[in-house]
């Protein structure tokens, strides 16, 4: 599953993440695309126990990779 969550201001990312997150099957993967790092996301995620990867983007977004 793939979120682009660019253009969108905070919280409305992070909502949209953890609402995706709940249908996400265990041992899936969500993509998600954001303007900015999210921060606050990570602990949550940590609480979780979801695996997550960060990558810059050229054009400055950020690419995170979430593993349920």
């Amino acid at each position: 599953m793939k979120l682009d969550n660019r253009g969108l201001e905070p919280p409305q990312p992070m909502l949209r993440t953890l609402a995706a997150l709940e249908s996400l099957p265990e041992g899936e993967t969500l993509l998600i695309i954001n303007d900015r790092r999210p921060m606050f996301l990570y602990e949550q995620l940590d609480e979780m126990a979801c695996s997550h990867v960060t990558a810059e983007q050229e054009d400055g977004s950020f690419l995170i990779e979430i593993k349920k």
